[in-house]
């Protein structure tokens, strides 16, 4: 057996009152540290040790800082590299702009030649500098515009330029004012019919050979960029003004019908005359023929823009326009009554006959009849009638009150 021996009264191997459980002693109460003793902090206290912060600013702004800021540094220099890169492009495209702007100014090579060059009345900057470009004298309209926007008011007449200048220098020219005229002063007034021009021309102008200007006139050779393909006439499209015919042109009846025509395409183009049909629903040339009316109807710049309403509103009613002025142009005289045989002349200019426009202008319109053309006045006018010897016209859509204003003027005399 073996000596050692279990407590007397309990076998383990069998089941008996459970052994009674020792004794748990009380927790005993942390120490109270003593003043000015330090303590370790436990795993996971906040760190509050000044100390302890002190080393861990030292490892963050020490010496090794460097090494945790490099990847900001990089994306700065990623940044003036690529504003290198823009600086150079943005250079180079000032360098090569500004060197193609100088060209346009001042082109290479010194100025050529010497020939003359005609400024037509009422041209304004944007003209000149059209004319001048398609002369030859600067290299660039829009640029020569722009740079003379400022430029004071020019003048028309003659200049001598010549091929290949500077914006500047053609500008100088130009302040300096036109030659003084030589030879012939025609003035040309408004209203004529292309047979009267012609007779007024060979009366101003004894040089002129009347075979040789009425080729001119009508062999198609000249010819305005508002006249449609197949009509040869130029009535209507020689503009009234006045013109100088130097000692060489007395002689040049073409070179002085070229002129009277490009002055009237810069004053139609000026008032806008490309945009005829979107904005009067006419073409260009049919705009020029109900200004040629307008023309020939109205004597006062007041009564002109409703002239043109009325032209307007009788064409969009389908009814005939029934115009005195157009059946003097058919039966070619001018007197200041018709007969019942002149309104019944078989003419297609005969607007008391027939409806629409005239096949072609029936007067040579001022730039006032051609801007009324271009802008009528807003109204539902139908007839109008001379009623004062002044000019002055009354207009109406009634027409009965148009007959009782036709009796008092007849009554009075006006007509």
């Amino acid at each position: 057996m073996n000596g050692d021996r279990d407590p007397p009264g309990i076998d383990p191997l069998l089941p008996g009152e459970p052994a009674e459980a020792a004794p748990v002693p009380p927790p005993e109460a942390p120490p109270v540290p003593d003043a000015g003793t330090r303590l370790d902090p436990a795993p996971g206290d906040m760190l509050l040790d000044p100390e302890a912060i002190a080393e861990d600013e030292a490892l963050f702004f020490g010496d090794d800082a460097w090494i945790r800021f490099r990847r900001p540094w990089g994306f700065w220099r990623r940044l003036l590299v690529l504003a290198g890169i823009l600086a150079l492009v943005l250079g180079g495209a000032y360098w090569w702009g500004n060197s193609w702007l100088q060209r346009q100014l001042d082109p290479p090579g010194e100025p050529q030649g010497r020939f003359l060059v005609e400024i037509p009345s009422g041209a304004g900057v944007n003209d000149i500098a059209r004319i001048l470009a398609n002369e030859g004298v600067v290299a660039n309209a829009t640029i020569t515009r722009l740079w003379w926007r400022d430029a004071a008011s020019l003048q028309a007449g003659s200049y001598y330029f010549a091929e290949n200048m500077s914006v500047d220098q053609a500008l100088a020219v130009l302040e300096a004012g036109p030659i003084p005229p030589v030879g012939e002063s025609i003035t040309i007034p408004e209203g004529l019919w292309l047979s009267e021009i012609a007779d007024r021309l060979l009366d101003s102008l004894p040089e002129f050979d009347p075979v040789e200007l009425q080729a001119a006139l009508t062999d198609g050779q000249v010819r305005s960029r508002y006249v449609p393909a197949g009509i040869t006439s130029l009535e209507g499209v020689l503009f009234p003004d006045t013109y100088q015919v130097d000692e060489r042109g007395v002689s040049d009846e073409r070179d002085l019908v070229r002129r009277m025509v490009e002055q009237f395409d810069t004053v139609a183009t000026q008032i806008g005359y490309d945009d005829a049909l979107a904005r009067i629903g006419l073409t260009p040339y049919q705009l020029l023929v109900a200004a040629s009316i307008v023309e020939a109807e109205a004597a006062r710049s007041e009564d002109r823009p409703k002239v043109a309403r009325v032209i307007y509103n009788r064409l969009n009613a389908g009814m005939p326009l029934q115009m005195d002025a157009t059946v003097l142009y058919a039966i070619g005289q001018r007197k200041s009554s018709l007969t019942l045989t002149d309104l019944d002349v078989d003419s297609p200019y005969n607007t008391r006959r027939f409806a629409g426009l005239p096949p072609t202008p029936i007067a040579a319109a001022g730039r006032e009849s051609l801007t009324a053309a271009m802008n009528p006045a807003p109204g539902g006018w139908l007839f109008f009638v001379l009623v004062e010897r002044d000019g002055t016209l009354f207009f109406t859509e009634d027409y009965d009150e148009f007959l009782v204003r036709s009796a008092d003027a007849r009554a009075r005399g006006v007509f």
